[in-house]
């Protein structure tokens, strides 16, 4: 029974905000490296509770539903990649100088290996094609802004003549995007780096097909 006669100052202060939040974070962050590798059709919750020593019921203590685990995993990958992603690239040059600082950025976030099984959206996306609700909706959203800013750097560099103004944006971007995730694929299986400059060759290749002075 604890001594309700102790001063206050005599007992160490609480921290239960702080505590459940490094709890809660730990939690996410390991359903993401989980899910990257086996999307969210594989992540058992059991596992995730055994590998970081908590009980099943102390998932449930931080999320009420194995949808809400998912939805917050989601929200802590986004956070995760606009950190490590987006934020680097927004003093970058408008135009081409943005597109192959994305390219960049991407990559090294790759190699960090913060999901070891690459690209967390691509993995997570591929198992929710045939599962509509809120979490497919969450990672589709995700996808969307990402090829928004992809867009957005094309359309820069045709705005400032970097690009012929016949380009197509929607191709260039699916190309774009092609090549970023089959060198992040293949680095995945191999731990072969020399893929991304390979990614990094065919983007250029793409860029100068639509450059003005090309024939």
């Amino acid at each position: 029974m604890p001594n309700l006669s102790s001063k206050t100052g005599d007992t160490p202060p609480r921290k239960p905000r702080a505590d459940g939040q490094r709890s809660r974070d730990a939690i996410l962050l390991a359903a993401a490296r989980a899910a990257s590798l086996h999307g969210f059709e594989g992540l058992s919750l059991g596992k995730l509770a055994a590998d970081l020593g908590i009980s099943k019921s102390g998932l449930y203590a931080h999320f009420g539903s194995k949808e809400d685990l998912e939805l917050a995993t989601v929200g802590a990958a986004e956070k995760i990649f606009g950190e490590q992603v987006v934020a680097r690239v927004r003093d970058a040059r408008p135009g081409l100088a943005r597109l192959r600082a994305v390219a960049d950025a991407f990559f090294d976030h790759i190699r960090s290996g913060v999901f070891p099984g690459g690209c967390f959206f691509a993995a997570v996306a591929a198992g929710l094609v045939a599962q509509p609700g809120r979490v497919r909706d969450r990672v589709m959203g995700c996808v969307g802004d990402w090829h928004a800013l992809l867009g957005r750097c094309v359309g820069e560099a045709i705005e400032r003549r970097e690009l012929r103004p016949d380009t197509d944006p929607d191709q260039l971007v699916f190309e774009v995007n092609a090549m970023l995730q089959a060198a992040t694929k293949a680095f995945a299986m191999t731990g072969d780096a020399s893929a991304f400059d390979r990614a990094l060759r065919s983007i250029e290749q793409s860029i100068r097909r639509n450059t003005p002075d090309a024939a």
